[in-house]
């Protein structure tokens, strides 16, 4: 663990985004990395360092790893605010990393963005569906995509990258190819089966990572995968050919949320920097610039044609897993989905 403790502490140094030289205080804000790390160190915390005189410090990796290390730090913890998606969070809350929330917008905040006790509160709605090389696929005059059971196509073969089940966008997909088997995440095993016996052979590669997820596509080795519609947004903003779909059966919900973390000497900004994720001016940001679907009725948004945003009806009719369900099976899965998936 010290190795691990020497490692973070070295990121926090090599990433800290200085809210200017007298600043005083600290605040460690761990999130996603890729895109998102970008649009956080651009456009969200400038302006709060600036107003509040604090430094502020990003420690990226994904929401597995974020709850590994507060797992890891739980006697001394770094991290000040936890941005983590739905599923981990709900682990971070059960293991007592997260504090209640104070001074929530709650009447311009749509219920779905809102956790139990306020320990944690959405940032923004991504939905989980299938990207497309829009290129490639009017080279070869394929139709886009339109369902989940179009991943099986032999077409695909060696061309399909699907995030591995460590990863909420993996996760999704195991839990819909049960649900169309007939099972569901109280039964898993059809899910397997298909992505074992069906999936799999199309598959290139089980890739968490964002930016080899763009370079897969970029470098013409992927012309199609499953991914988040902030993601993909992000990608089509640097002028690449992609294409995002809602499948017919319907996408998947994913909250990016965040919490304040629990501990003896919390740093007040910690509640403040909260508070301004979910503000109107940051939620129209977060929707411009990196696709999300907001969570404050208040924010003004605009629709993407290229990669529709999770508003209105879209976020409406997104499907959401039980988590409670999940998270009691995930770590068996996850072993399991080593074991027979990427073997």
């Amino acid at each position: 663990m010290g190795k691990g403790l020497a490692v973070f502490s070295a990121a926090v140094l090599a990433v800290a985004c200085s809210g200017g030289a007298v600043a005083q205080q600290k605040l460690v804000v761990a999130g996603y990395g890729g895109s998102f790390e970008e649009i956080m160190r651009q456009h969200i915390f400038p302006p709060f360092a600036k107003q509040h005189g604090v430094e502020l410090v990003y420690v990226a990796g994904n929401s597995t790893n974020t709850v590994a290390r507060l797992q890891a730090q739980k006697s001394n913890q770094q991290i000040d605010v936890a941005i983590i998606d739905d599923g981990p969070m709900y682990q971070a809350i059960a293991l007592g990393f997260c504090a209640p929330i104070q001074g929530l917008p709650a009447d311009d905040l749509y219920k779905t963005a809102r956790y139990k006790d306020d320990k944690a509160v959405a940032i923004g709605i991504v939905a989980t569906g299938i990207m497309y090389n829009k290129k490639i696929f009017d080279e070869r005059k394929w139709a886009p995509p339109k369902s989940w059971n179009d991943l099986k196509d032999p077409k695909y073969k060696q061309q399909l990258v699907v995030p591995p089940l460590n990863n909420t966008y993996g996760l999704h997909t195991l839990v819909q190819f049960a649900r169309a088997a007939g099972g569901g995440e109280k039964n898993i095993d059809p899910g397997f089966k298909t992505v074992i016996e069906e999936i799999n052979p199309n598959v290139l590669v089980y890739e968490p990572s964002p930016g080899k997820m763009t370079e897969l596509f970029s470098s013409g080795q992927a012309s199609i995968a499953v991914w988040g519609s902030g993601r993909v947004k992000a990608f089509a903003d640097t002028g690449f050919p992609v294409g995002f779909v809602y499948p017919e059966e319907g996408a998947y919900a994913l909250l990016s949320s965040v919490c304040p973390v629990a501990k003896p000497d919390a740093n007040p900004l910690s509640q403040q920097f909260v508070q301004y994720l979910v503000s109107p001016e940051v939620q129209s940001r977060l929707a411009s610039e990196y696709g999300y679907g907001p969570v404050n009725t208040k924010a003004e948004i605009k629709d993407d044609p290229r990669v529709p945003l999770p508003i209105g009806q879209r976020a409406a009719d997104l499907i959401v897993i039980d988590w409670d369900t999940v998270n009691q099976h995930r770590e068996e899965w996850n072993k399991r989905w080593t074991r027979e998936v990427e073997r």
